[in-house]
């Protein structure tokens, strides 16, 4: 492929600056909710969401944004993780309420040992009958402290197993914060937090690569078939990637119908030769209907992929593999391009919510 003279530095999009600017453009609250549903807009996971959301203009009210949010995020994991915050501070002072009376249970203990050992010691006080009231006195108060303590134990079990349970739910709703569900994949949200840590060892980059795969001619499957037929066939080209790779390798969904997979621990012709498996695999895998055997394909994939050490950042990277990307679409699709210096790409991607 002929290549054109080395490029300056991409401009990378900075994602949380759009957002707020586009919050901003349409008088719109910078509240963490009001975020959550301009994100989930601005990654394009769910078409119905952007147009819903675009369709309100620059006017609209909180109560709108609110419905908006309660349709979409009905189980939304910003009010779950609120929740649980609220039950997990309530189980926390519980148990501290709970580990405070035992401290004065046995600040009272250790006082009255220490009075017992005065009149038991005192020269003045030898009588085997205050001895005898002694051990009384220090036999039922140390029967009462230790039903005490194991009625704390009890407690404290009780509420360890209800914080553990918390967590566990919390643990749950962040699998489900960062699932894309119709795939079952990663989602954008995870995508990201994923590719940062790319960066995170530098002794790794030159056998980590991220890889972008996007299906060809999408628009043209929905606009034919439907977009049920068109959820169907993004589901099945979700499970061949993941059929087609090591069970380390993250596989998201980042949105519309481009897939990404972060591989670690493999040369730039190790890459190549997954990313070719891949495609070879959806060409001919086979998309029909089994009630009306109507065939949907042939459906394929145009691949690009950058090796991380030709990066400084997550956002170069993620530019550097668009261009590879963006040189599959360009020479025919259902090709792979490996990114190589002098590749350069000249766009601008459009996202409804921005357009005027």
């Amino acid at each position: 492929m002929t290549t054109a003279a080395a490029p300056t530095r991409a401009q990378v999009p900075d994602v949380a600056g759009q957002i707020t600017f586009a919050m901003r453009s349409m008088g719109v609250a910078p509240i963490p909710r009001n975020y959550e549903l301009f994100y989930e807009a601005y990654i394009g996971s769910n078409p119905a969401l952007t147009r819903d959301l675009a369709a309100l203009g620059s006017q609209a009210t909180q109560e709108e944004l609110d419905a908006l949010g309660a349709q979409y995020f009905a189980h939304s994991p910003a009010r779950v993780f609120d929740d649980a915050h609220g039950r997990i501070a309530a189980e926390l002072e519980t148990l501290l309420r709970v580990l405070r009376q035992e401290q004065i249970s046995l600040e009272s203990y250790n006082k009255l040992l220490g009075e017992t050992y005065k009149r038991i010691s005192s020269k003045n006080h030898t009588s085997v009958e205050l001895i005898e009231n002694a051990l009384t006195l220090l036999t039922e108060a140390t029967g009462d402290t230790m039903a005490h303590g194991e009625r704390t134990v009890e407690n404290v079990v009780q509420r360890s197993q209800e914080m553990d349970q918390v967590r566990k739910e919390l643990d749950e709703y962040k699998r489900i914060a960062n699932t894309d569900s119709l795939t079952r994949l990663s989602n954008r949200r995870a995508f990201d937090d994923r590719l940062s840590a790319v960066f995170n060892n530098p002794a790794m980059r030159p056998v980590t690569a991220l890889v972008l795969a996007d299906i060809d001619n999408f628009k043209k499957i929905n606009d034919t078939y439907g977009h049920p037929v068109g959820d169907k066939i993004l589901a099945t080209v979700a499970s061949v990637i993941r059929a087609n790779v090591r069970r380390d390798v993250f596989v998201a969904r980042t949105g519309g119908e481009e897939f990404a997979l972060i591989i670690e621990g493999n040369t730039s012709e190790e890459v190549m030769g997954t990313a070719e498996r891949i495609r070879r695999t959806l060409e001919t895998t086979p998309f029909t209907n089994s009630r009306t055997r109507v065939n949907y394909g042939p459906v394929t994939v145009s691949v690009g992929a950058c090796m991380a050490s030709y990066a400084e950042d997550a956002g170069e990277l993620y530019h550097k593999a668009d261009v590879a990307l963006y040189g599959a679409k360009n020479s025919g699709r259902n090709c792979s391009v490996l990114f190589e210096d002098g590749m350069q790409k000249d766009f601008t991607k459009s996202w409804l919510i921005y357009k005027a």
